[in-house]
């Protein structure tokens, strides 16, 4: 029973571990997104929800509801467009 009960506490723990790194990723990216879209000249206080559409493209909305479009494109130049 003690094996049951510490394998069940072990692969919580790891559950949760792995939630809380998940967490601090989509927070990073936030950050990411919202310097990238500030160093673009454009209004964006904090990044509350993002989507990742396929390699260096995104689309990211901020806290007041504006959406950007963050992608490279075929010259290999970060691009902002708001949406």
């Amino acid at each position: 029973m003690r094996i049951i009960v510490s394998a069940v506490s072990l692969a919580a723990a790891a559950m949760a571990s792995c939630c809380v790194y998940a967490a601090q990723q989509a927070e990073s990216l936030g950050q990411d997104l919202a310097a990238t879209i500030a160093l673009h000249g454009l209004p964006c206080e904090k990044v509350v929800a993002s989507k990742r559409n396929s390699d260096s493209d995104y689309v990211a909305t901020c806290q007041g509801g504006i959406r950007y479009h963050i992608f490279v494109d075929a010259r290999g130049r970060v691009v902002v467009e708001k949406l």
